[in-house]
């Protein structure tokens, strides 16, 4: 185990604290730039006058692993008033000396678990040493059918399950069916409007940005923000817009173009400049990671969001979607494969109402369209194919493929409908996310609201002995 120094003790204020409940977050750190990191960070920053906090804070290779690093003097800007915040950093996710050194220093009352549990098999086998002091809370990510049955012992060794959207509340719902109504609830991530909102078209900064991109002659600007890997479809994105192009005018194509904000080269998914050398390159591809070399910080990502005049995501399997929600927060439409849950972002409706958690508990997922009424700020394409994909450590899990040509038809309607209908869609799809709870301060106080319930529910629990399924 690597050595855990502790850090110099900071002048003792006399003035004493308020007693707050404090809890143990296994995420990745939240200082990092992952979809993990990103939320993780803003569960804390949002419930930070609610509770203490510790993050165990996972990262590959972390540079700073073995270290404590205090965060509780620098919250003041952030408007927190006596916050507590730690991050001991780890390498890759932890193990069991590091959590029990930790429980044995901060003292938690509760931990918060936050991504795939494959990933700390080690923390589940503890959980009838821990739960026999302290809750467990799961944060549950699981994006599609059919239901894991062999995640149930992961879910059925926590105490609270959050779900981050519908479909996700009904696969929690359907696999423990004899947990209380406070041990399930429905979380959805929230999108910050301290990092996103929007930036009018004159706007220096934005118009900077562009010139900076190469954007600023194109009127029609379609971002993909997700990661270079298979999961994410990044080729067939590339696919569906030749589609697109090909059926515009020499004069109408010079006003696109197709952004890609990734890796342009990823060992897991492809090498999207080769891709676009052999398939389309007379098309305009703009790749932003080549320019700078650097992720982008806060100002450039919602800059980036706001430039777009589409967003799209063709994943095949979505737990949440994090970039259509940041698109939808600055007021830009979507196209989005109608998987996991990137279905909360479209707002299908039922008999005009729109579908709730409790919806899905039956339903499952609409990825047939069986609610077909949605919102008008997406532009929704249906898997047209379903295939069982698995691993030893993922059995099985639908991969939903949409057709390329599809989404290429949802293109050159959102491309006809003109910029300024555009951008009175994708208001409307700001308005549906703060509506909706999709907010990271809604998210926050829905995080307060399930701990607090399972604060005043808990009982210390019995040895649970693990079960294949």
């Amino acid at each position: 185990m690597a050595e855990i120094k502790l850090p110099k003790l900071n002048k003792i204020s006399t003035k004493p604290r308020k007693k707050k409940k404090k809890i143990l977050l296994m995420s990745d750190d939240l200082r990092m730039h992952s979809g993990v990191a990103t939320v993780s960070k803003d569960i804390v920053f949002e419930t930070l006058n609610e509770y203490d906090w510790v993050q165990i804070g996972g990262a590959i290779k972390h540079p700073e692993k073995g270290k404590i690093i205090d965060m509780s003097q620098g919250l003041g800007e952030f408007g927190i008033k006596d916050g507590y915040l730690k991050v001991y950093p780890v390498d890759g996710y932890g193990n069991e000396d590091i959590l029990r050194e930790v429980l044995e220093l901060e003292k938690p009352d509760a931990i918060l678990h936050y991504t795939d549990p494959r990933f700390w098999i080690w923390f589940y086998n503890m959980e009838s040493e821990i739960r026999r002091n302290i809750p467990i809370f799961y944060y549950n990510i699981w994006d599609d059918l059919p239901d894991p049955q062999y995640n149930t012992n992961y879910y059925r060794s926590s105490d609270l399950l959050m779900g981050i959207s519908k479909q996700t509340y009904g696969i929690n719902k359907r696999l423990l069916p004899d947990y209380e109504d406070w041990q399930i609830t429905y979380v959805p991530h929230g999108i910050s409007n301290r990092r996103f909102h929007k930036v009018e078209d004159d706007d220096t900064s934005l118009l900077d940005f562009d010139s900076k991109y190469g954007l600023s002659d194109k009127t029609f600007k379609i971002l993909y923000s997700n990661r270079n890997i298979r999961r994410k479809m990044p080729g067939d994105v590339l696919l569906a817009y030749k589609y697109f192009m090909d059926e515009l005018t020499p004069e109408q194509r010079e006003e696109c173009v197709l952004i890609f904000h990734c890796s342009p080269v990823d060992d897991n998914g492809t090498d999207l400049p080769r891709v676009h050398k052999h398939l389309c390159p007379e098309y305009d591809i703009s790749f932003t990671y080549d320019v700078d070399n650097r992720p982008f910080n806060d100002s450039e990502m919602n800059l980036l969001f706001n430039s777009a005049d589409v967003y799209i995501n063709l994943a095949s399997n979505e737990g949440f979607g994090l970039g259509s929600c940041e698109a939808l927060t600055v007021g830009t439409p979507i196209i989005v494969n109608v998987t996991g849950g990137l279905q909360d972002q479209c707002g299908f409706k039922k008999d005009g109402e729109f579908l709730t958690p409790e919806d899905y508990v039956e339903l499952g997922s609409n990825h047939l369209g069986t609610y077909t009424e949605h919102g008008e700020w997406v532009f929704p394409v249906y898997p047209t194919n379903r295939s069982l994909q698995g691993s030893p450590a993922t059995p099985y899990i639908w991969d939903d493929r949409c057709q390329p040509e599809d989404a290429a038809v949802q293109l050159r309607k959102l491309y006809d409908l003109g910029r300024e209908e555009r951008k009175r869609l994708g208001s409307l799809g700001t308005e549906f996310c703060k509506e909706n709870q999709m907010t990271s301060k809604v998210m926050g106080q829905n995080f307060i609201d399930s701990m607090n319930g399972a604060f005043d529910n808990w009982k210390p629990q019995p040895k649970y002995h693990m079960e294949a399924v």
